[in-house]
């Protein structure tokens, strides 16, 4: 059994290319800076003494920036490659992160929370762009894994550190992000330098773009795959707005205790997805996407346990939930939106799946401050159930209407 399960490790990890694995580290790299976005609601409602409102309306802005940043970053990854997005990104983003701690006004922070994520999250397309480029429909799957196991690990470094960062002053933690940032650009540059075979393939894509027959915005089924995406990560995103704000005015856990849960999560990920996706492909191999629908549901079911009591277990119970249901639904979820993609219109799919969670974070934290200030925290998880609960709905429907086509 033990060995079994060793071999089951080793072989998820077999197969991936020497830059898949450099590009997870860049990733690494800045993640393990990533300590502003979890505690950026406490930070203006505890330290700048913002209202749950004014917080959930400057996560709103925050939102807005991504939605914005990811259609830029995908538009110039088509122009410019997606070396050369990422690397701007990083570097911009990571000075501006800097300049975030200095701001107090509440229209200051709106906009310069707007300019930040407006550059920060065009990596994200082109990030997405440059792992399938260099990996192979084989292990494609497998090379997002390794790249959110890498987001996971920075993460679960990141909120532990964050926390205790926080516990002394929270402008540490604009320090921390921003110079990561800085220096996640910088290995990127001097360890993964542009090549003729990327800038070939933006030329390529170019010169054929005009044989490109479909387009995702008339992909009714890619589209309708999106409102599920949509309406899933509404729920998920809870997680880093209203849930943390839960934790310390419900449950009165501290920043550090905070910072632990997170870690949780992602050194849960860093230990099981690789090896947890490979198993999946192995056993269902075109059908792996009917596992999407399970994992949503989890998430769903997380954030409605938390209506059971202030007993202290039933948030690690919530936390370990949210976790398998992220791992069952999103490496998945990113697969279907690549592989739906031909190599012309490859970049124009990932942007809008990448659109997709921008406006989830536009919404959820309007969303449920709105709810939590009307209705309470405990109205907020049902309704986080119930939208779990459409988005599985219409994933379903998506498998069983992709499986008659297939004749499968």
């Amino acid at each position: 059994m033990i060995r079994q399960s060793l071999r089951i490790y080793r072989d998820a990890y077999r197969g991936l290319s020497p830059s898949i694995w450099l590009l997870s580290g860049v990733m690494l790299i800045n993640r393990s800076g990533t300590m502003v976005l979890p505690y950026l609601t406490l930070y203006l409602t505890q330290h700048l003494h913002y209202s749950v409102k004014e917080a959930g309306i400057v996560m709103a802005v925050y939102g807005t920036g991504a939605l914005a940043g990811t259609f830029l970053g995908g538009w110039l990854s088509d122009r410019i490659g997606f070396y050369y997005v990422q690397f701007l990104s990083l570097l911009i983003s990571g000075f501006f992160l800097i300049l975030l701690q200095f701001i107090d006004g509440f229209y200051t922070m709106c906009g310069t929370v707007f300019i930040y994520t407006l550059l920060g999250d065009a990596f994200r397309p082109a990030n997405s762009s440059a792992i399938a480029h260099y990996s192979l429909p084989e292990n494609r799957t497998r090379a997002y894994s390794l790249n959110r196991l890498a987001i996971n690990l920075g993460w679960s470094f990141g909120g532990g550190i964050g926390g205790y960062l926080a516990g002394i002053d929270y402008k540490l933690l604009f320090w921390a992000d921003g110079l990561t940032c800085v220096f996640a650009a910088l290995v990127l540059r001097f360890f993964l330098p542009p090549s003729a075979e990327t800038t070939r393939s933006v030329k390529l894509s170019q010169d054929e773009g005009a044989a490109v027959t479909t387009s995702p915005y008339r992909d009714r089924l890619f589209l309708l795959f999106l409102v599920s995406t949509v309406l899933f990560a509404i729920v998920f995103m809870q997680l880093f707005s209203m849930a943390t704000l839960y934790y310390k005015q419900v449950l009165h856990l501290d920043e550090t205790q905070i910072g632990l849960l997170m870690t949780l999560n992602g050194l849960l990920i860093v230990a099981v997805e690789m090896a947890l996706v490979y198993s999946i492909e192995k056993r269902y191999g075109t059908q792996k996407i009917k596992v999407i629908p399970y994992g949503i549901l989890l998430v769903g079911l997380s954030f409605w346990l938390l209506n059971g009591g202030q007993w202290p277990g039933l948030v690690l119970v919530s936390v370990l939930l949210v976790t398998v249901g992220e791992m069952l639904a999103m490496p998945f979820m990113q697969t279907f939106a690549v592989e739906r993609a031909s190599a012309q219109n490859r970049g124009q799919y990932l942007a809008l799946y990448s659109m997709a969670y921008a406006v989830a974070q536009i919404t959820a934290p309007v969303y449920g401050s709105q709810v939590v200030e009307r209705y309470g925290f405990a109205t907020l998880w049902t309704l986080c159930l119930g939208l779990c609960v459409l988005s599985a709905s219409v994933c379903w429907w998506l498998v069983r209407h992709l499986r008659l086509s297939r004749n499968e």
